[in-house]
């Protein structure tokens, strides 16, 4: 039988689903100072040191990925991930308004944030879009090369945490590491090349 594709009501869906539990982990990771690999975490770090938010630190980082996803691959899965990336960095600024976390533990938002963050971007890859960053390289090189996203971006991950050494205490750094583990194993496990075919490939080469 012949697979269908996600109609655009469900990938509508996946979309708002995916950036909510993204922003949901990455107020985790605020709440406890945490950082994580990729432009999540180089914005989450200069929040500490610019009068900007997250948000629109994480949104202005994230256009030169964007203008490589419009060149290299489809333009529908760019517009699709520039959406992903502003609904993100809109929702994490405001959720402020809606919760507030009077008591936490830092390993607790240190496991948490990076599960939902994982779990929130397994699905929007499984809707053939992103929250760009190096999202785009990973998945342009997993259905280029056929090389694991998760891995991939594991590596990317815990290289931006480790050069961010002289920036971060010991324990924040061991938390900020757990959480990007924890992040990239949910993608590791469930994202893995030719597994999930929905429709026309994610990196297709733009005409």
């Amino acid at each position: 039988m012949k697979h269908r594709g996600h109609s655009r009501k469900e990938n509508l869906i996946a979309i708002l689903t995916g950036t909510f539990i993204v922003a949901q982990g990455v107020f985790f990771l605020q709440q406890a100072h945490l950082l994580t690999g990729g432009t999540t975490g180089l914005a989450l770090l200069l929040t500490h040191f610019v009068d900007f938010s997250f948000g629109q630190l994480y949104f202005v980082m994230n256009i030169p990925f964007y203008i490589m996803a419009w060149c290299r691959m489809n333009r529908r899965f760019a517009l699709s991930s520039i959406c992903c990336g502003a609904l993100v960095s809109v929702i994490t600024d405001n959720l402020h308004h809606f919760v507030e976390i009077s008591q936490f533990d830092p390993v607790y938002c240190a496991v948490m944030g990076g599960m939902l963050m994982g779990l929130g971007m397994l699905i929007l890859f499984r809707h053939n879009t992103s929250l760009g960053g190096f999202n785009v390289l990973v998945l342009y090189l997993q259905e280029k090369f056929g090389v694991s996203a998760g891995k991939l971006q594991m590596g990317i991950d815990i290289s931006i945490l480790l050069c961010s050494y002289v920036l971060m205490t010991p324990t924040i750094l061991m938390l900020s590491l757990l959480g990007a583990v924890m992040l990239n194993l949910v993608l590791a496990m469930n994202h893995k090349p030719g597994r999930y075919n929905d429709g026309k490939a994610v990196a297709k080469t733009a005409d």
